[in-house]
């Protein structure tokens, strides 16, 4: 993985657009690979530019950054998806995050909390605002409250050594920080995260930790 991170922005307002491109070349360990004004231009730089993350809008016209990014986590799974928008009701963070997003931040977020977000998700770690974060919790706490399997059980034939990581996903932690905490490699920290999604039926960070808290095991 190279040191330098190559960013594709996608905005809908040229202003903004040209205001993020302006910001994030100041970041050390950025490359601006581009920007694109909308989701069906974002799909098709993506291919052209291969960027290592893309800084997503979400209300778009032609397409909308939600099906940008399914679209773009479908034909290019190795690229990440950061969320980067006005909107911080349900239904847009759930459709993100469904469709493939790593990370979502509001506008008003900072350049430290972009720089952040975007070294996290390349990562492999999930990074959302804190109050984005607190939305994500209390809904999945009121839709379904946690259910832990029978004593000495754990869902869907999860080993221990598979609650143990998917509760470190749930914290946020990269897959390094994984290995350090459980004291295994990082090949052994993607094979436990390869067979809890398989087991699971998984697709991404984001769903894993919807799954964690559903199940009670973010705290295991």
């Amino acid at each position: 993985m190279s040191d330098e991170t190559r960013i594709l922005v996608v905005d809908d307002q040229t202003v903004v657009r040209e205001g993020l491109v302006l910001l994030l070349e100041l970041l050390p360990g950025i490359e601006v690979a581009g920007s694109a004004g909308d989701g069906e231009q974002a799909l098709a730089m993506v291919g052209e530019l291969r960027p290592d993350v893309v800084l997503m809008d979400l209300r778009m016209p032609r397409v909308d950054g939600v099906e940008a990014t399914r679209l773009i986590k479908q034909a290019h799974p190795e690229v990440e998806v950061v969320v980067l928008t006005t909107y911080a009701d349900d239904e847009s963070i759930f459709a993100a995050l469904r469709a493939g997003a790593r990370g979502y931040l509001t506008k008003d977020a900072g350049a430290d909390e972009i720089a952040r977000a975007v070294a996290a998700v390349r990562g492999g770690a999930a990074q959302l605002d804190p109050a984005i974060q607190r939305r994500l919790v209390e809904a999945v706490a009121a839709d379904q409250r946690p259910v832990r399997a029978a004593r000495g059980e754990l869902p869907d034939g999860l080993t221990r050594r598979e609650a143990e990581v998917l509760a470190l996903i749930a914290q946020g932690r990269s897959n390094t920080e994984i290995a350090g905490d459980l004291f295994i490699s990082e090949a052994t920290v993607k094979t436990h995260i390869n067979n809890l999604f398989a087991k699971a039926g998984l697709r991404d960070r984001a769903q894993a930790v919807t799954y964690a808290f559903r199940h009670g095991l973010a705290g295991s």
